[in-house]
């Protein structure tokens, strides 16, 4: 009699968008706050400010961040904030990990 094990869950079916280091960070990141200001996410993920700025673009592309560009006093900010979309694709991910760890 062959014992069957159950399938071992698989990593190709993660979201490739949020699976990149960096956009999982700033997911992370975001997922904990109401919304960051650019300088901000640029300290907690070290990301260089091209860097940032590309993933950011990725990850509003995929309407998963929402980018908000306004004016404290005569100085430009740039606001980001996860929506809703974003929020679920992240929690989904997440659990994907878990289960492929074995959680």
């Amino acid at each position: 009699m062959k014992s069957e094990t159950p399938p071992t869950p698989s990593l190709t079916s993660v979201d490739r968008l949020i699976h990149e280091p960096s956009r999982s960070v700033i997911l992370a990141v975001l997922s904990a706050v109401q919304s960051a200001d650019f300088l901000y996410l640029q300290r907690e993920t070290g990301l260089t400010k091209g860097n940032l700025t590309a993933h950011l673009s990725k990850l509003e592309a995929a309407g998963y961040i929402k980018i908000e560009k306004t004016y404290r006093g005569k100085l430009p900010l740039t606001l980001c904030s996860i929506t809703d979309t974003g929020r679920l694709a992240f929690e989904n991910y997440r659990k994907q990990l878990r289960e492929f760890a074995g959680e």
